[in-house]
């Protein structure tokens, strides 16, 4: 059984950042491909970045590109999502989720159905 638990939100003004980060236990996440996704209000949820194993690989949802950066530390359990510039569009929960099964290499992972264990989710408020 993995737990994940995201912390670093909060309320921001456009164009400011956060840190999120995402502590994992009770599993190997050395190699579990990490995955942060998004819901806002009345929308459905959302991928935003995905991560590999060994953190060489990303992608992100367009929306983000150029401001938002994934990264992990292995050594640590956590896995990061820097945001930089943020606009209110961005103010949602944002959940970390992490992939235990089977992995392809070189593929990315950006449906929900494709993790396997989630965190509670931090809330991020950008006022404009």
């Amino acid at each position: 059984q993995v737990q994940l638990v995201e912390s670093g939100g909060g309320l921001v003004q456009a164009g400011d950042s956060l840190r999120l980060s995402c502590a994992a236990s009770g599993g190997t996440f050395s190699r579990y491909v990490m995955g942060w996704f998004r819901q806002a209000p009345g929308k459905e949820r959302e991928f935003v970045a995905t991560i590999s194993w060994s953190g060489g690989s990303t992608l992100y949802v367009d929306s983000v590109k150029g401001r938002f950066t994934v990264s992990r530390d292995n050594a640590k359990n956590t896995v990061y999502l820097q945001m930089n510039n943020l606009k209110p569009e961005d103010t949602a929960v944002y959940y970390c989720a992490a992939r235990t099964r089977l992995s392809s290499s070189g593929y990315h992972y950006t449906r929900s159905d494709e993790y396997d264990y989630w965190g509670q989710g931090t809330q991020v408020t950008v006022s404009s």
